[in-house]
């Protein structure tokens, strides 16, 4: 059955044109500012602004409520590309689009209404209030929870590492409207709740070793009142088919910043490698250099493919759980091993923070940690070849 998200196509001119304008963007006004925003960790709000003029905030809803529509694959290309030159901020509009899916896919006429055109426009940014202090891959082990008070539910409880927590405005938020449900995943529910609820604040921001820029925190509900019209479908205990519904989407953005770092990393080198000369060359002609380069593109292509595989089945409406692991784990350890190879090869210019491949070490290491690790990853593979693989 199609979803929110299937059969989409984009007219190849149109994308075409759309690649030309994020890449003119990046070498005018994206590429000048990284290192500024990176190493002082300063939101980055001139570049959160022009991303709303190029519609990345609507990138992924649907053109009736005002966004591009775009299909994964696009949506794919337009992450790698600009997470080869930074890739925090993607993360800032992949966090917006999946809370936005969830409401889109999941919500009421009245809720998809009331928030996906602010959505679109960039007027709200959304995040995904899913991880808690002790519950991260294990989304069923949450303990955030939610009564019923006549129109209203009451919420207590704190998540963290939520990205968009400080200058976000409405947040897919996971409870549990029934704590004692067996399996326990029936008794979760999704909201959407936005910080004009009393009860509803802002913790502390979690200092990183990469990502910098892009605000990660917590957020704290003490006897928040969420209207109970804000329940996203209106019908409790659907809430962890819901918020992982939007993850395979995610999986592929992870996916998609790999290749974009991975590329990057091997952009950097192979400069660098054809500028830099030890004993009366350039190291690019030293075997040891081009077994590095040939490990790393064919690193980065493999990736790449997995990752638009991954885009493809989903644009088709394919469950692509299998296809979008396989994507995210590789995609990711290969942006971790391109960095290292790539700061090998800089030499000891690799731990000067005035170059700017240490970045995209500090960087690629979260991608195997966030949106489910890579550990669990390659569970989700292995388990779903074993069902499409019987004996």
């Amino acid at each position: 059955m199609a979803t929110a998200h299937d059969l989409r196509t984009v007219d190849p001119a149109f994308e075409t044109q759309l690649m030309d304008s994020i890449d003119k963007w990046i070498a005018r006004d994206l590429k000048p500012v990284v290192m500024h925003h990176d190493h002082g960790d300063i939101w980055p709000e001139e570049t959160v602004r022009q991303m709303t003029e190029l519609g990345l905030f609507g990138a992924t809803i649907g053109q009736e409520w005002g966004g591009l529509g775009l299909p994964a694959t696009t949506y794919a290309k337009i992450v790698a590309r600009i997470a080869s030159f930074w890739m925090a901020p993607t993360g800032i509009f992949n966090s917006h689009l999946i809370c936005a899916m969830a409401i889109e896919k999941f919500g009421t006429p009245a809720q998809k209404a009331k928030w996906l055109p602010k959505m679109a426009s960039g007027e709200l940014r959304g995040g995904l209030a899913l991880t808690e202090p002790d519950a991260g891959t294990d989304l069923q082990g949450i303990r955030m929870t939610a009564r019923r008070d006549g129109d209203h539910y009451v919420v207590n409880g704190t998540k963290t590492w939520i990205s968009n927590g400080i200058h976000g405005s409405v947040f897919a938020l996971l409870v549990k409207t029934d704590p004692e449900a067996e399996p326990r995943h029936r008794g979760m529910s999704l909201f959407i709740a936005d910080k004009s609820l009393p009860g509803f604040r802002v913790g502390k921001k979690i200092e990183k070793l990469g990502y910098k820029a892009i605000d990660s925190a917590e957020l704290i509900f003490e006897d928040c009142r969420i209207p109970a019209d804000q329940l996203i479908g209106e019908v409790e205990g659907q809430g962890f088919y819901q918020a992982t519904g939007g993850l395979e989407l995610g999986r592929i953005n992870v996916a998609a910043r790999g290749v974009g770092l991975a590329e990057g990393a091997l952009r950097l080198a192979t400069e660098y490698a054809q500028v830099r000369r030890t004993f009366g060359k350039p190291i690019a002609e030293h075997q040891a250099i081009q077994l590095k380069l040939g490990e790393m593109v064919t690193r980065a292509r493999a990736a790449r493919l997995l990752t638009f595989d991954a885009a493809e089945a989903y644009d088709r409406g394919e469950r692509c759980d299998m296809e979008a692991g396989m994507a995210k784990y590789f995609a990711s350890e290969a942006a971790v091993r391109n960095a290292e190879e790539a700061m090998r090869i800089f030499g000891g210019y690799s731990y000067s923070k005035e170059y700017e491949i240490e970045r995209y070490y500090r960087d690629a290491l979260l991608m195997c940690i966030g949106e489910g690790t890579n550990e669990m990853q390659r569970m989700i593979v292995a388990r779903q070849w074993l069902k499409r693989n019987p004996a």
